[in-house]
């Protein structure tokens, strides 16, 4: 208890106390009949008064320039001291006596000390800043730890590491010695029923960093009408700059804030509650406050999904960090925001994830794309679709989503009984259905061919991508192996069908009995072959295949089948046609003319001349032709 709870607050000078009262060592000696207390308390004012004096900034021109705590730290821990030890007499004293004349001079003495160490506590605080700084303090390490990491300077001479050493000592010394000395004055002053002074002080300080720190990250305070009116591609930078903001704002400002707080006002859970609050409250609510907003933006764009995604991740996965670091009751308004941010987030994904259903379902069957490749839809969806599948926060979103009707999904396409083994069942069921409206759209738009080979070629081309798609992202792990091999065999029999409708007739033109055949049949069947490929060949042209490995296996598909008949017809005979010209002359393809035709297709050209596809097919041709 201090004499400002006593009633006492004289308003005299330093200088007029001293010259109105008597120092204590002209006091009369105690006589038999002063108190305990009083006794006491004399003998502390003879050795309080010269410390606390020296240290007046009205009386002592040294005391108005020099810090204590700077000029002379053994002498700023006895200052503490006898300023305890005072108080503490003082309160025995008031117990036993309240209207002793010893309790106005100790009084005095104590309002001295308490603007000493007003004084003391502002210039610890100013002077520190560097090293108080909310990312320094949050990751200062031990002494024990700085050193170990001096391996970092193992290239480094013995002489530069030592001074590394020291340098990075010196820092930690002065910040460490800075935190324990506004700790003393802290717990002094508020012991002494001056507290107020000193978080007041604390306060404007330690504000002034916090909301500095928040403008330097870039985070504004912005109503949601005006984040509503903003233009995609102006709210998107904004995003970009708040996904840095936060992972610095709660790992090193608002947890290096709450560390310092934690340690200057460890003796009282009030104050320091109450001091937290007010630093940070106001930049923390601002911060999350920003994705509610984003949430509500109504502008569309592709992207928008994925920054999302991105802001609720930077939520949620450092969700503990973000209830540790406000866990006093008066900043459950922060935790709130922050928890509201995460709802908007999630009914704006889900929101979405609806709309682009929407968008797929409206997809145009009339839509083809020349030589039957990969459809620009095939491509965009399933580029949506693996950004998707990288984010394991969907879970959540999708776990806690209303349930609607379930998708008419047949199991041969993907049997939700078997996807308990998936990290994400949810997310691996609503991904399956995306990916089954998307070859259902794809079936249709094959219908429009009016070449139905090319219908097929056009089904295992786009089913191939999404496969490629599939394998090569976290949509391998959502879909699973089992989804993976029925996709498989299903591109095997779309190629089959496309080579049984686009070179049957080919393999059905070479004759079966070449030794039995007179030269006129076998003239006959050269000029029937010639025919046949030629044909088959300059359609087939125009097809694209722009998966290698898929183009090469149709490729040595078709030449398995075409080219050891036509060899050994060819070779039947070669005899003819070495005898007769005019026979010889019926003869328009050699085997391996066969073999460098079959690899000059699925390129995409009715020509290949490019340089490109010529070096493509000579690889597969020595292979083709064997």
């Amino acid at each position: 208890m201090s004499m400002k709870k006593f009633g006492f607050s004289p308003k005299r000078s330093s200088s007029s106390f001293i010259a109105h009262y008597p120092s204590p060592s002209r006091f009369a000696l105690p006589t038999p009949t002063m108190s305990f207390p009083d006794s006491v308390m004399l003998q502390t004012l003879e050795v309080a008064e010269p410390i606390i004096v020296k240290w007046d900034p009205e009386t002592s021109t040294y005391a108005k320039v020099t810090s204590l705590f700077y000029d002379n730290r053994r002498e700023a821990l006895e200052f503490i001291k006898i300023v305890n030890k005072l108080h503490k007499a003082m309160h025995s004293l008031v117990a036993e006596n309240s209207t002793s004349e010893l309790l106005i001079r100790a009084q005095h003495l104590m309002q001295i000390a308490m603007k000493r160490l007003e004084k003391e506590f502002y210039q610890i605080l100013s002077l520190n800043r560097a090293q108080l700084d909310p990312e320094s303090v949050s990751t200062r390490s031990s002494r024990t730890s700085t050193r170990s990491s001096l391996s970092d300077f193992a290239d480094e001479s013995d002489d530069e590491i030592r001074v590394a050493g020291e340098l990075i000592s010196e820092v930690e010394d002065t910040a460490e010695g800075a935190m324990a000395d506004l700790k003393l004055i802290a717990e002094c002053m508020i012991s002494s029923g001056y507290g107020k002074e000193c978080v007041n002080i604390y306060k404007v300080i330690r504000k002034s960093i916090v909301d500095e720190g928040i403008y330097k990250l870039g985070v504004e305070k912005l109503k949601a009408a005006h984040v509503h009116k903003m233009d995609w591609e102006v709210l998107d930078l904004k995003i970009k700059n708040w996904l840095a903001a936060v992972k610095i704002a709660i790992k090193t400002l608002f947890n290096g804030e709450r560390i310092l707080c934690d340690h200057v006002f460890a003796s009282s859970d009030s104050i320091r509650e109450a001091s937290y609050t007010e630093i940070t409250k106001e930049g923390a609510l601002i911060l999350f406050g920003f994705p509610e907003n984003v949430a509500k933006n109504s502008k569309k764009s592709p992207e928008r999904i994925f920054r999302t995604l991105d802001m609720y991740t930077a939520i949620a996965s450092r969700w503990p960090e973000i209830v540790s670091v406000f866990s006093f009751p008066s900043t459950s308004s922060v935790v709130n925001q922050a928890l509201n941010s995460l709802i908007k987030l999630a009914e704006s994904v889900r929101l979405d994830l609806t709309e682009f259903e929407t968008l797929l379902n409206k997809e145009s069957l009339k839509t083809t794309v020349a030589g039957a490749g990969v459809h620009r839809f095939t491509m965009e969806t399933m580029n949506y679709l693996s950004l998707l599948g990288d984010y394991s926060v969907l879970s959540d979103i999708l776990m806690d989503s209303p349930q609607t009707e379930k998708p008419l999904m047949p199991q041969t396409f993907f049997d939700e009984s078997s996807s308990d083994s998936s990290p994400s069942p949810s997310v691996s069921a609503r991904l399956a259905w995306l990916i089954f409206i998307l070859v259902c759209k794809l079936d249709g738009k094959a219908k429009h061919y009016k070449d139905v080979s090319q219908a097929y070629i056009f089904l295992a081309n786009n089913l191939q991508h999404i496969l490629t798609k599939v394998r090569s992202s976290n949509l391998r792990y959502l879909l699973g192996d089992e989804w993976i091999t029925k996709r498989e065999s299903e591109v095997k029999k779309f190629a089959a069908n496309y080579e049984r409708l686009a070179w049957s007739h080919v393999f059905d033109a070479i004759p079966k009995n070449a030794s039995a055949m007179t030269r006129e049949e076998a003239r006959d069947g050269f000029r029937k072959i010639n025919a046949v490929f030629g044909e088959a060949h300059h359609k087939q042209l125009a097809i694209v295949i722009p998966d290698g490995k898929l183009r090469d296996e149709i490729k040595v598909s078709v030449a398995r089948k075409l080219l050891p008949a036509y060899r050994e017809f060819y070779n039947a005979q070669r005899v003819e046609m070495e005898k007769d010209r005019r026979f010889a002359a019926a003869v328009k393809y050699a085997p391996e003319d066969i073999g460098n035709a079959l690899s000059d297709l699925f390129f995409g050209s009715s020509s290949v001349s490019s340089s490109a596809s010529s070096s493509s097919s000579s690889k597969s041709r020595t292979s083709i032709s064997q």
